[in-house]
């Protein structure tokens, strides 16, 4: 099997280099705004009005480009902002950050994922007819996603987890069994008591003849996981890429773009997903900010290949190849299901078509009753806040689970601008009190539910590679309701008097953090 060169030691420090360099660009931008300035003034006195003028000119004319594009109403006000107020830092920015480049600067491969056979096709369109019979505005989501070729699946079975713990010993579980292939795919993975465990039972897997493959963040991972570990997959004869590795140029700046999914798939008969990366704080074996609440969804079936698939095709856009062709990897077996489920996922390399925060708006809209979130982050668009609020309205039960101890302090701030308006509404938010709710899911109705990677932020919807899955009509959407009725009940409401009373220091930083929230 042919190892790929791991990350030298030298390059380990590269990484850690380029990572600090990135996150000083901003500021080196705004000295070289301030230091053209005061030259322009001291060499061009007489024409510094003029030099200036142009320079803000160009600086207008790239924000007039900005309002024009199709995206994010957000990101354009931002980038507008910027150029208009700081001309030369707005259009350097721009330049690394805000154009429509992100396959080039990510090194990825533009790859179609595996092509789906005509009666599979076939199947998921008489899916989508039965589900729309049933469930109308269900069938028209479904029949939205598969436009973007996420096919729905019958003959499936779900298993939802509402603690990491109970998610790691069942997938433990299912490695030890797999005759055929693994693939995992996370944006951490950490060493520890949990890694060593997977890490057992892929060197065990692997010299049985598994195929086993892994790709990881690398930004994600820049202190978790050791070079050393990465050679003792290789060793094991395991197959590993690294996501967007930062040490490849010390002056890389992308690394805004992340692979943020979380994928496990094996023999393309069991798929798990959600928001449990591979780390110990994920099963509670240390405390970072008090219980650490996560959760994830385990699919069997038919609906298993479609996370399959989706690592086929990031395992090929980072440019690599497989043995083998890719109905190998299909699932052998049948299974009975009740429901359907719809695998799918989104990237920045879709924009301005973003199929996660759609399902989101659509989830929102179609709801009749009741539409609870659990969510670490909230930061979104003007059109999921308003939706969010109509729907309060008109008297859909709307409930919002976050931590009541957040793992970045100034992104939750964030989150507090925008709960004034959801809770006079009519939106109910609860702090989840044990500690920091990680779990990304929502439930709608009783009928459906969303379970992957995906947090409600700016990040999620327009810069990270993310996966989830819509479960309709399962049992398992009645498992995730009760386990969301025990997070309330150990939940503290969040007032609007609470709100109103915060300090003015603080509304005021929460507010000049929103307007770049869209980097958080």
């Amino acid at each position: 099997m042919r190892k790929r060169s791991l990350p030298q030691p030298e390059e380990r420090t590269e990484r850690r280099i380029s990572a600090a360099a990135s996150l000083s660009i901003c500021a080196l931008t705004v000295i070289a705004q301030i230091v053209l300035t005061l030259a322009l003034t001291q060499l061009l006195a007489e024409k510094i009005s003029y030099v200036y003028f142009i320079l803000e000119l160009a600086g207008a004319v790239v924000a007039i480009w900005v309002y024009l594009r199709p995206g994010s109403p957000s990101y354009k006000l931002v980038w507008m902002c910027l150029l208009l107020a700081l001309p030369v830092a707005g259009m350097i920015l721009f330049l690394l950050w805000g154009g429509s480049h992100q396959a080039k600067s990510l090194s990825l491969r533009k790859v179609a994922p595996p092509v789906e056979r005509e009666s599979a096709r076939q199947a998921s369109a008489a899916n989508v007819a039965h589900l729309s019979r049933r469930s109308p505005a269900w069938g028209r989501l479904a029949s939205y996603l598969q436009s973007r070729d996420f096919l729905l699946y019958g003959g499936s079975q779900a298993r939802y987890f509402a603690e990491g713990a109970d998610f790691f010993d069942d997938l433990v579980l299912h490695l030890q069994r797999a005759e055929i292939y693994i693939f995992l795919e996370y944006y951490i993975l950490a060493e520890g008591q949990i890694w060593d465990r997977i890490f057992h039972v892929l060197r065990e897997r692997a010299a049985a003849g598994v195929e086993v493959r892994i790709i990881f963040d690398d930004f994600g991972n820049l202190t978790r996981f050791s070079d050393a570990s990465l050679q003792a997959l290789q060793d094991a004869g395991v197959e590993v890429e690294v996501f967007n590795p930062v040490h490849r140029y010390v002056n890389r700046i992308y690394f805004n773009y992340r692979d943020h999914r979380k994928i496990a798939v094996i023999d393309g008969v069991h798929a798990y997903t959600g928001g449990i990366n591979i780390a110990d704080e994920y099963a509670n074996l240390f405390v970072r900010f008090g219980h650490w609440k996560d959760t994830g969804v385990r699919i069997d079936g038919a609906g298993a290949w479609g996370f399959a698939s989706q690592f086929i095709q990031m395992w090929k856009m980072i440019g690599r190849s497989l043995p083998n062709e890719d109905d190998y990897y299909r699932p052998r077996v049948e299974i009975e299901g009740t429901g359907w489920c719809q695998p799918f996922t989104d990237g920045p390399l879709n924009n301005p078509d973003n199929p996660i925060e759609d399902t989101y708006l659509q989830l929102i809209a179609s709801a009749q009753k009741m539409l609870y979130i659990t969510t670490p982050y909230y930061a979104v668009e003007e059109s999921m806040q308003k939706a969010l609020c109509i729907a309060a309205d008109a008297g859909v039960d709307v409930r919002l689970v976050v931590p009541a101890i957040p793992d970045k302090k100034y992104v939750y701030m964030v989150a507090e601008t925008y709960w004034g308006e959801l809770l006079a509404h009519g939106v109910k938010i609860y702090r989840y009190t044990p500690g920091f709710v990680h779990a990304k899911s929502v439930m709608v109705d009783r009928e459906v539910a969303l379970v992957g990677s995906t947090n409600m932020d700016y990040r999620t919807f327009q810069l990270h590679y993310e996966c989830a899955v819509l479960l309709y009509h399962m049992p398992a959407v009645e498992d995730l309701l009760e386990d969301m009725d025990r997070m309330v009940a150990q939940s503290a409401p969040y007032t609007l008097a609470e709100w109103n009373q915060r300090s003015w220091l603080r509304k005021m930083c929460a507010s000049l953090l929103r307007l770049v929230a869209i980097w958080f």
